[in-house]
């Protein structure tokens, strides 16, 4: 399991989403924008992107992943 491995899954997972890895091993922070999150609690977010990688993280090959997750419009205002 690497970072990319981890990003493809949320890309595939999420739809129309970027997702920015970082970290090492097996703890990483993912950051990731879509417009899917629009409207959406913290929690159903963190929910959304955990579901993506939840098989790695339920053999123990990815022991913790940090979220941060935004609307396309909340990452502009943060640029």
């Amino acid at each position: 399991m690497t970072a990319d491995d981890v990003k493809a899954l949320i890309e595939k997972g999420i739809p129309d989403s970027e997702a920015i890895i970082s970290g090492e091993g097996c703890n990483l922070e993912a950051t990731v924008i879509s417009d899917a999150f629009e409207g959406k609690t913290m929690l159903a977010e963190q929910k959304m992107v955990y579901a993506t990688v939840n098989d790695l993280i339920t053999s123990g090959e990815l022991h913790a992943l940090g979220i941060k997750a935004f609307t396309r419009a909340e990452w502009a205002e943060k640029a």
